[in-house]
């Protein structure tokens, strides 16, 4: 039994294929509208696709890193926290010593020596509640602390602490009074002004030490900022390149959906317009 098919003119063939094209293309188009993207798969180009990818790969790596970069910035100044509070304690017993100096009886310079002893145990005390997240850089561990900077961790920033106790082995060497140490032993109700000054001189060395490790605390601090700083841009940098290889321009695909859909309809048309003349051809026989 012999089949039986349509056949179609050239024309309408070439305007059949014409409509097939311009559906393809008015489907990507409407996918790159929808999405924003022209290039969405490694099927549509792959070099940009595959760059991207590693462009927005290593952002998110970054991005972990600045968080914790957030988090050592947190660590440092928690420790330079403890170093101005200790600091403003040891301002405040040498401002004691300085009036027992003055002093006139010896209960007012045991009652000074009291409290003396008690800003020396608060000294202590600041430096053991100034961790973060469990480190401490002040509690005099010999603790350090690694902070790293790029996606491989090659480019790092260790920090070591150090001891902010009154511990005279380790720590700033201030010793607490005695009973009575600070009253004359040859002077009834005088003050012993040698001792006295010896407390003040310690006092003056360890404010001169934490000093020192201020400034230490505070050039790590403004080093893991700079950084942090450099790795937001870092991070921006890496998802414009990113998204100009993949991104579509609106504009453009706007302007190409009016001319594709302006093509269908003169295809459509054409297409018509082939098959009405096919038909007026078989109206002769």
């Amino acid at each position: 039994m012999a089949s039986s098919g349509i056949t179609l003119t050239a024309g309408m063939r070439k305007n059949l294929f014409s409509l097939q094209n311009t559906s393809n293309l008015l489907e990507r188009t409407q996918k790159r509208l929808a999405t924003g993207l022209r290039v969405q798969n490694a099927v549509d180009d792959p070099v940009n696709y595959f760059t991207a990818l590693g462009h927005r790969q290593r952002a998110e790596d970054l991005a972990s890193r600045k968080d914790e970069m957030a988090e050592s910035i947190q660590l440092v100044s928690a420790a330079n926290e403890g170093v101005e509070s200790i600091t403003s304690l040891i301002a405040s017993a040498k401002s004691l010593a300085q009036s027992a100096l003055s002093a006139s009886t010896t209960a007012e310079i045991n009652t000074l020596e009291s409290q003396f002893n008690e800003v020396m145990a608060q000294v202590d005390t600041l430096a053991a509640d100034s961790g973060y997240k469990g480190v401490n850089l002040l509690d005099g561990t010999a603790v350090t602390h690694e902070v790293k900077f790029d996606e491989t961790g090659a480019s790092s920033l260790t920090m070591s602490g150090f001891d902010a106790s009154t511990d005279v082995t380790n720590g700033l060497s201030l010793n607490t009074v005695a009973a009575s140490a600070w009253v004359s032993s040859s002077s009834a109700g005088a003050p012993d002004k040698e001792i006295i000054n010896s407390s003040i001189t310690a006092l003056d060395n360890a404010r001169t030490t934490l000093r020192s490790e201020s400034q230490k605390l505070s050039t790590n601090l403004s080093t893991i900022t700079i950084r942090q700083d450099f790795t937001k841009g870092m991070i921006n940098t890496l998802e414009d390149g990113a998204a100009e290889l993949t991104n579509a321009d609106m504009n453009e695909e706007g302007a190409n959906m009016l001319m594709l859909q302006t093509r269908q309809s003169l295809g459509t048309t054409s297409l018509s317009l082939a098959s009405q003349s096919a038909q007026s051809v078989l109206r002769l026989f």
